[in-house]
């Protein structure tokens, strides 16, 4: 008999059939989902210079996307409690498939596929109780084969560690109805590893007086060390340490700013991303109009202000982030350097392909 897990390790170990690739496309380098000056939404494909090379319609307010490895396919996911991951064909624009969550389930803005794109893994939690799961589907057809437990409530993002066999899941912890938080006397965010079958291989959660911190975004280094950002659902004011580095099997490392600064934060990191070296992590909080640079070892580096910043990823040694106002601004030693204004709204995150 065929096991779950060995059905799994076939698919990964199966080829596709050649479709276009990214160059297709303008080889951009970032997703980034946008409102419109008219009001609508849509995904854009973004290169290293702040270009677009595509701008595809979405159906309502996206969050963030994930890019096939290889094939000119992205899936852009509905804002959280989202309805719909849309299956993207950048070369023409086309809605090649729409995925919707089981009966009971909302899906949580986040996705990622596996190292050579033939499982796509997304997060989803159920509507009573918010109880977390990670979707899979294979992509050829993209037919949905499994889910397994997040063992936490609440998830928003999953990543892909870097050895290409495990994923690492951010559960916020918070139980939600719609939008509106229930549970926050009770909240247990975690940071959970699995394989791609869904067996845990390690889980951490943060020292009772944080657990008010809800877990929410992520980034991985090359050598799998994890960055963590947090959104503080206490009292307004606190200086909460809202950035975290972690290795498996270690005890999490919790990066503060001075006083000052991380209350300028308002209690919100909305995303996170190592510099292009490594050497070094950032977050930002659209809310504080903040990005705070830390060293990989959690030391605080510097703040750069800039009004509804959010979006975050790596580029050169440095740094891309976006911005509400339609900027995108490079960051490189300290200099920023604005690489373009659109006339939209960039949303909260920038996606590396």
């Amino acid at each position: 008999m065929t096991t779950r897990r060995g059905f799994i390790g076939g698919l990964l170990a199966a080829s596709t059939a050649p479709r276009l690739g990214w160059a297709s496309v303008g080889s951009p380098a970032f997703l980034a989902a946008a409102r419109e000056p008219d009001g609508s939404y849509a995904l854009h494909g973004l290169t290293s210079a702040g270009i677009e090379t595509f701008s595809i319609p979405l159906p309502d307010r996206g969050h963030a996307a994930c890019g096939h490895p290889t094939r000119a396919e992205a899936i852009g996911f509905a804002r959280r409690p989202g309805r719909f991951a849309l299956v993207l064909d950048c070369a023409t624009g086309q809605v090649i498939h729409q995925l919707g969550p089981p009966d009971g389930r909302v899906f949580q803005g986040h996705g990622a596929y596996s190292g050579d794109g033939s499982l796509l893994f997304t997060c989803e939690q159920e509507e009573q109780g918010s109880i977390g799961h990670i979707g899979v589907w294979e992509t050829d057809g993209y037919r949905r084969i499994d889910s397994f437990a997040t063992t936490g409530i609440g998830p928003h993002e999953i990543r892909l560690m870097p050895d290409g066999r495990s994923l690492v899941i951010a559960n916020g912890g918070i139980e939600t109805v719609g939008r509106e938080k229930v549970n926050l006397d009770r909240m247990r965010p975690s940071l959970v590893y699995t394989d791609l079958s869904g067996r845990v291989m390690d889980r951490v959660e943060l020292e009772p007086s944080l657990a008010r911190n809800s877990i929410r975004h992520l980034a991985i280094r090359q050598d799998g060390l994890v960055g963590f950002a947090m959104q503080w659902q206490g009292e307004l004011g606190a200086t909460v340490p809202l950035l975290g580095l972690h290795r498996v099997g270690e005890m999490p490392t919790l990066a503060a700013a001075p006083s000052e600064d991380e209350r300028a934060m308002e209690g919100y990191a909305g995303s996170v991303a190592f510099a292009g070296t490594g050497a070094e992590i950032a977050i930002t909080s659209p809310r504080g109009g903040r990005l705070h640079r830390f060293s990989a070892s959690g030391e605080f580096i510097a703040a750069f202000r800039r009004s509804d910043v959010c979006g975050l990823a790596a580029l050169g040694d440095g740094y891309l982030a976006s911005d509400g106002l339609g900027g995108l601004i490079a960051l490189d030693n300290d200099r920023p350097r604005v690489l373009s204004r659109a006339p939209c709204s960039w949303d909260n995150h920038l996606i590396a392909i």
